[in-house]
């Protein structure tokens, strides 16, 4: 089953979106905005990532793609905690001038959707590395995330430290923020 937004599609990610998925996973101006560790990455250990999604119930990955451009990022719902309702959510657009169009909004909008009203979740968590601008406007400026706190000095990038801003949002939120923008009735 896809999910769909009103300029996206999420859905499984494909042994043929590999190639892409490389080439961003080894993008130096890309691996500045995302959390985690990053090392230069083979093919194999690509092909390695994607066979163990197939048996991964707790995290589940998503390629985003457009019907005119095709495959342009990819999301995800991991560290799903099925008991207490609650899920990390990230994502991250490949391609540097389909930012700032709406398609962000898009992909965390049919993210929350399929989370809250098909999985039933309560929450979803995730975090931003200070600087990140962008990411901050498209979650709590425009999606209704709330920063719930900081870790101080949490990343190190650009041969300094950053804070890590924890947001989240609550079903309640997602039900307050389409009472203000309505923006799946359009």
């Amino acid at each position: 089953m896809n999910i769909k937004g009103k300029k996206v599609i999420l859905r499984a990610v494909e042994r043929g979106d590999l190639e892409l998925l490389h080439r961003w996973a080894n993008d130096p101006d890309i691996g500045q905005m995302l959390g985690g560790w990053h090392f230069p990455g083979s093919m194999d250990y690509q092909e390695q990532w994607f066979t163990s999604l197939k048996s991964d119930q707790r995290n589940q990955r998503f390629a985003i793609e457009t019907p005119d451009l095709g495959l342009v990022g990819t999301a995800n719902l991991v560290d799903i905690d099925w008991k207490n309702g609650h899920a990390h959510h990230g994502m991250l657009l490949g391609d540097k001038d389909l930012r700032g169009k709406g398609y962000g909004v898009d992909v965390i909008m049919a993210v929350m959707r399929y989370a809250f009203e098909e999985l039933r979740l309560h929450r979803l968590d995730g975090s931003i590395i200070e600087y990140n601008q962008p990411s901050y406007r498209v979650y709590v400026e425009k999606c209704g995330w709330v920063v719930e706190g900081r870790q101080r000095e949490w990343f190190f990038r650009q041969n300094r430290r950053w804070d890590r801003l924890i947001v989240g949002v609550t079903r309640d939120d997602y039900a307050r923020l389409l009472e203000q923008n309505r923006y799946w009735d359009s």
